[in-house]
């Protein structure tokens, strides 16, 4: 099986995050193809980024069936272009947002998502509502993190999102957390044994159910 994890931004750190992460999550057998957008805003923050991002992110989607694989993931968590996407690529096509807000409800826990900016939150709790998993999250946050500092080395980034996180279990009561960006994937097991609640990657989640999704019958009907 040939899942395809496209970048819609066109940071190459970013690609390479993400597909470290999916490829830990893949099952045996899975071949993780990931793409970086060949053109497009460097990170996508709030809805005109992501318009900007859809012809590069299209041009992946078509090059990536074009190598024969079997489903797609998008790895922004606004789920750029995700329902257009579904309409030209053969196969299933899963948004890392709603792979993890799925994931956070299957756990049983009622969830906040701790996201980047405050420009991403009302494209989130669109998304919540469009999927009719907007009763089940407490809160979306913004940990003021800009997207691109999640790639520096050694800067206060983690620690931001860390003490946001600190904040939704104290205050809205979750029971489990969805990080709001793809840039947030190698960060899952530290701030879940930091914090005792489970903390939810959209890319390992988006993995994992597109190979399920494939299995199924390739999740198109």
């Amino acid at each position: 099986m040939r899942l395809l994890l496209v970048n819609p931004n066109t940071t190459v750190s970013m690609t390479e995050k993400a597909a470290e992460a999916a490829r830990g999550a893949a099952p045996a057998g899975v071949e993780i193809l990931a793409r970086t957008s060949l053109s497009g805003p460097a990170s996508i923050q709030g809805a005109e980024d992501g318009a900007a991002a859809l012809p590069g992110l299209f041009a992946a989607l078509r090059a990536g069936a074009a190598e024969g694989a079997d489903a797609a993931i998008i790895a922004c968590f606004d789920d750029t272009g995700l329902a257009e996407a579904r309409a030209l690529f053969p196969g299933p096509v899963l948004g890392i947002g709603q792979a993890a807000f799925h994931a956070a409800a299957l756990s049983g826990h009622r969830f906040s998502v701790v996201t980047t900016l405050s420009v991403s939150i009302p494209v989130i709790e669109e998304n919540l509502e469009a999927y009719g998993l907007a009763a089940l999250c407490a809160r979306v946050r913004a940990s003021e993190v800009p997207v691109l500092a999640l790639e520096e080395l050694g800067g206060a980034a983690e620690a931001q999102v860390s003490a946001e996180i600190g904040r939704a279990v104290a205050e809205d009561g979750a029971g489990a957390i969805v990080l709001g960006c793809a840039g947030m994937a190698d960060l899952a097991d530290r701030l879940s044994a930091a914090h005792g609640v489970p903390v939810i990657d959209g890319v390992r989640a988006a993995v994992r159910l597109a190979h399920a999704m494939v299995g199924l019958g390739n999740g198109t009907g």
